[in-house]
């Protein structure tokens, strides 16, 4: 592994802090619509220098507000747990959040009822009543390109998914601040990649851009040890190289 290709640090150091804050609203929308945020940290204890403001060798580390306890960040994802028998009409609780949820909604859900539609119907097992959006995944740029997108992703999935009868997803860039990417045949190459990454979890194209999974899938569980294998080995190499290079 090339120290240009090298993740940042060591990837079996990543770990997730999933999270819901409850306003504690009494609304149709807030009883139908879940907001769950994860926090993709790096490591324990860590000070980041770059965040440091003394100046080199006069921190004092545990005082410091560069120091990260619990890691520093190095990605995030949002999903939305939609409750289909509660609350506002599932369909235009989601049309209300964004364009991307409602495109979903337009594809997986019955505007009359909230239910999922005809053809999710056709498609799904009946495990669950809800819906399980995974709205966005990123990591900072200097951790793209190692498959650790999937590979965090699924572990949030498995844990969110619980209650729900399909996972939903609509492939495509959330970061736009890379200057690369806008050229069109850069995009379409990354997003075509995106969607290989979601299909090798399982998610099969439903209607347009919307890609469903079933909770109920043999895949999920297969891939959790194909990927957390992948993540110590890509860990082990990481830790070879430094030992290399040093």
């Amino acid at each position: 592994m090339t120290e240009a290709l090298r993740p940042p640090g060591d990837p079996s150091e990543l770990h997730l802090r999933i999270s819901y804050a409850d306003a504690l609203l009494d609304t149709p929308h807030a009883d139908a619509l879940e907001r769950w945020d994860v926090a993709v940290l790096h490591g324990h204890g860590v000070h980041d220098d770059s965040r440091c403001p003394a100046a080199p060798g006069a921190c004092a580390t545990h005082f410091c507000p560069a120091y990260a306890r619990d890691g520093i960040e190095v990605g995030s994802m949002t999903f939305f747990r939609v409750h289909v028998d509660r609350g506002q009409n599932a369909f235009w609780a989601l049309e209300e959040e964004t364009e991307g949820l409602y495109e979903i909604a337009q594809a997986v859900l019955d505007p009359d009822t909230g239910n999922f539609n005809e053809s999710a119907n056709e498609e799904l097992e009946y495990v669950g009543t809800g819906l399980l959006v995974m709205d966005r995944v990123t990591l900072d740029e200097n951790w793209r390109g190692h498959g650790l997108g999937a590979v965090l992703a699924l572990e949030a999935i498995l844990r969110l998914m619980p209650g729900c009868r399909a996972i939903a997803c609509s492939p495509g860039v959330t970061d736009l601040t890379g200057e690369r990417l806008r050229d069109q045949a850069e995009w379409e190459r990354v997003t075509a990649k995106i969607t290989r990454g979601w299909e090798g979890l399982g998610f099969r194209r439903h209607q347009g851009t919307v890609y469903l999974l079933s909770p109920a899938s043999q895949d999920l569980e297969e891939q959790r040890d194909v990927l957390r294998r992948r993540l110590a080995e890509l860990g082990a190499s990481w830790r070879a190289a430094q030992a290399g290079a040093s």
